[in-house]
């Protein structure tokens, strides 16, 4: 009798998803993100045009998308989509995609114009939207007591990748974020294209001959996190 090969299910949202598992899908992805612009801008600081849709980091000028912007004074974020009339329709088109997948899926954070929140949060706000559209990167201004988060593209950002990368991005996302660490492992590891193993209380991720292995508890916390290289 035939084996049936197991089909790999791929990271999406689903209708029954909340932010935080949305959050727990792709936010390992967008701090690995955040790590390729930071080890390309440095310490430098980003000049936003928003006029030109552009923003610049001593001499790299990159295309950005208004996400949105939180205000200091209210504890409030403003997503972009809903305000055309402030930054114009082409640099909203990424915020305005993300309404629609809030609409689609029942996602409140996504599809309401205004969150009463703080600012860590609307970190995770960017955090998602990045990875989920498939941005380099997100960046945040500050500009007339306003934090203006913006998406990036650029051909400059270098995609780097290691297995240390990896643990350590994973390790300081599960640690410092509230998050599902098992849904979070296997999204981070499937989006990234390396190869995913489950056992009922450990994972594996498959980095070209290298392994990551991460314990979990009966509740789901990561218990160890282990890393063989090639070469061990």
């Amino acid at each position: 009798m035939l084996k049936l090969k197991e089909v790999e299910k791929p990271i999406t949202i689903e209708h029954d998803d909340s932010f935080k598992v949305i959050l727990s899908k792709y936010g390992a992805l967008a701090l690995d993100k955040q790590d390729n612009l930071s080890q390309l801008i440095g310490d430098d600081v980003g000049d936003l045009d928003i006029e030109k849709g552009t923003i610049t980091f001593g001499d790299i000028k990159m295309p950005v998308q208004i996400l949105g912007f939180f205000s200091n004074d209210l504890n409030q974020w403003s997503w972009a989509w809903d305000s055309e009339d402030i930054f114009g329709e082409n640099l909203i088109r990424a915020a305005s995609q993300i309404k629609a997948i809030g609409d689609e899926f029942g996602i409140v954070e996504f599809a309401s114009p205004v969150l009463q929140t703080d600012f860590d949060a609307c970190h995770t706000l960017a955090m998602a939207s990045t990875a989920i559209l498939k941005y380099d990167a997100y960046y945040v201004v500050s500009e007339d007591g306003l934090d203006i988060f913006v998406a990036v593209e650029s051909d400059e950002i270098e995609e780097i990748n290691s297995v240390k990368k990896f643990r350590d991005i994973f390790y300081n996302f599960q640690k410092n974020y509230r998050i599902h660490a098992k849904i979070a492992f296997e999204a981070y590891t499937k989006l990234k294209g390396y190869g995913f193993k489950a056992h009922d209380d450990f994972y594996v991720a498959k980095i070209g001959e290298s392994r990551i292995i991460c314990g979990f508890t009966e509740r789901g916390n990561v218990t160890r996190l282990l890393m063989y290289e090639e070469d061990d």
